[in-house]
């Protein structure tokens, strides 16, 4: 088991490129399952949780050719076993949308329930009662999700909830069912959009997307595509913290800055210097301390969920005090012990964080508790006094391309030890 250890003090400072996003790039491998022939997928991040839903379609009959660094060509055209198994699934909750996409292709599905970080409960009746509306006959036993239909009807879905695998796992089922579908309250997420524009690729129609109303005609099959991943605005938006807890200078290449307005919002509050292309975004403190910026955290196009961690370790040493507001999962609290840990003036009451900045914090070792969580103790480790130890940073490997190469490249002195 590796851990990664930190000497935190250097001010970052340099460029980083940006892999393909990790919460588009799972979604649109499970899409291949529509298709008649290969999808070429570009821009393809090196991730445990892609090497994980690579091995589960495996599995499933799936064939598939890694073609360069970063680029997957994949054939699940026709799938020899129709079941999404437990030893695969109970590590990563997006083994759902295997669901979707097998049952309106096949007819039948059996895909055990996900397992994933333990940052809250997600439950999947969201996607099950859209699939019943759909036409499909939905049983859970001894763990499992069963699901049939001899055919899908397009119909009209209204979610409860906004949720980003519940209406990305809808999305893919509508495009194969019979007439027209319209799912109301879908997520907006950018990776939404991402897997909307591959099946529209793909020969899908679907319009609206960007927008909470989406509408989906179907078609009789989908054919084999060429896709680019977009970037990880999350991978993005924690490199620039790392520039701002340690006072310096980055630049984040491959990016698409108008999907992190949210986040660029808040790092501007902070007292950093933005600037940015159509491709690049920059950061500078120009040595300055950071302000301390309250956070609430809210589907897109608030601020991300997958944010929140890293801005708390930020605010754990910036000046004034801030409230941070968790309204996604109730439980995406768990870095916040291991913080207090290395001298931070955290309190912790319910949904929400108060905290009072500090001058300094303290090296220590610190257990990683999930993906986002590594990544708040990765940034506080940077700006701590003497060294950190992090250990199970394999929940970071889900998330992150070679976060400690990437970090060494912008200054830090970090390195990942067995």
């Amino acid at each position: 088991m590796y851990k990664l250890e930190i000497i935190g003090g250097p001010k970052l400072n340099g460029e980083v490129k940006i892999s393909g996003s990790k919460n588009s790039s799972l979604p649109i491998l499970f899409a291949s399952i529509l298709a008649s022939g290969e999808v070429h997928i570009n821009n393809t991040p090196h991730l445990s949780d892609v090497s994980t839903t690579l091995r589960l379609l495996m599995e499933m009959g799936s064939e598939f050719m890694l073609e360069s660094d970063n680029s997957i060509v994949i054939n699940s055209s026709s799938l020899k076993s129709l079941e999404a198994k437990y030893d695969l699934v109970k590590t990563m909750r997006a083994s759902i949308l295997a669901l979707g996409p097998t049952l309106a292709k096949y007819g039948k599905a059996k895909v055990s329930l996900p397992g994933g970080c333990a940052i809250g409960s997600r439950p999947v009746n969201l996607h099950l009662k859209a699939l019943e509306e759909l036409g499909a006959k939905i049983e859970v036993k001894a763990g499992y999700i069963y699901a049939e239909a001899k055919e899908l009807i397009g119909t009209k879905i209204y979610f409860d909830q906004r949720s980003v695998t519940a209406t990305e796992n809808i999305l893919m089922a509508a495009t194969l069912a019979k007439g027209k579908t319209t799912i109301y309250n879908a997520a907006q997420e950018p990776e939404v959009s991402d897997l909307i524009n591959c099946l529209n690729a793909m020969g899908a129609k679907i319009t609206g997307f960007g927008t909470s109303t989406l509408e989906i005609e179907g078609v009789g099959n989908l054919s084999g595509v060429a896709y680019s991943i977009c970037p990880d605005r999350i991978e993005a938006g924690t490199y620039l913290l790392a520039g701002a807890i340690t006072r310096g200078k980055v630049t984040v290449k491959n990016v698409k800055p108008e999907s992190m307005r949210s986040t660029i919002g808040k790092l501007i509050e902070t007292g950093a210097h933005i600037s940015s292309t159509s491709d690049s975004i920059t950061l500078d403190m120009k040595g300055e301390r950071p302000k301390a910026v309250d956070i609430k955290t809210g589907a897109y196009p608030n601020f991300p969920t997958d944010m929140q961690a890293q801005f708390t370790a930020l605010n754990a040493v910036a000046s004034g005090s801030s409230i941070i507001t968790e309204t996604i999962f109730e439980n995406r609290f768990m870095h916040i012990p291991e913080l207090i840990r290395m001298g931070a003036d955290l309190n912790l009451d319910g949904h929400t964080v108060y905290c009072k900045g500090v001058k300094y914090l303290n090296g220590a070792n610190l257990m990683a508790t999930d993906l986002r969580a590594s990544a708040s103790l990765v940034l506080a480790g940077l700006v701590a006094e003497g060294k950190t130890v992090i250990d199970r940073v394999y929940h970071l490997d889900r998330g992150y391309e070679t976060i400690e190469e990437k970090l060494k490249i912008l200054g830090a002195n970090i390195e990942r030890v067995q």
